[in-house]
């Protein structure tokens, strides 16, 4: 398995309100590896874009799959351009998700990339987020 494709996506309901996450992870040929979608209180939006990111990295970091490269792919700009480094990260709790992702990558030792796709490419992840959230508001 030469590459990883990762799908990413956060929300919340009322920013900050009621949270989600998901991601979803395919293998290079686009075979679905694992999805999963979680709950995670209340959150705001770019707090839940990046608890995606940190729960798809624990996950590969569990699995140890062996890929080369991992491709992320967000709807979110901010959170793209700040994981690149090319965005200044002005607060504190995104600074302390940052770092803990990156900590994460370190420790993948793969090339690892990030890229801004539109929220319609993003479909699964998108969808998976509003499940989970669907979820919340029927409990």
């Amino acid at each position: 398995m030469n590459e990883l494709i990762v799908f990413c996506d956060g929300g919340s309901r009322g920013n900050p309100g009621k949270a989600a996450c998901a991601f979803i992870v395919k293998d290079s040929q686009g075979n679905l590896l694992f999805q999963k979608g979680y709950t995670l209180g209340i959150k705001t939006n770019n707090e839940a874009e990046y608890l995606g990111v940190l729960a798809a990295y624990k996950w590969l970091t569990e699995k140890g799959l062996s890929a080369e490269k991992i491709n992320f792919y967000l709807d979110s700009k901010l959170v793209v351009n700040q994981l690149k480094g090319l965005f200044k990260i002005k607060n504190a709790r995104m600074a302390e998700l940052i770092s803990k992702i990156k900590i994460l990558e370190t420790s993948l030792n793969r090339r690892i990339d990030y890229f801004l796709v539109p929220r319609e490419k993003n479909y699964l992840a998108d969808k998976l987020v509003n499940e989970t959230l669907d979820l919340l508001d029927r409990a």
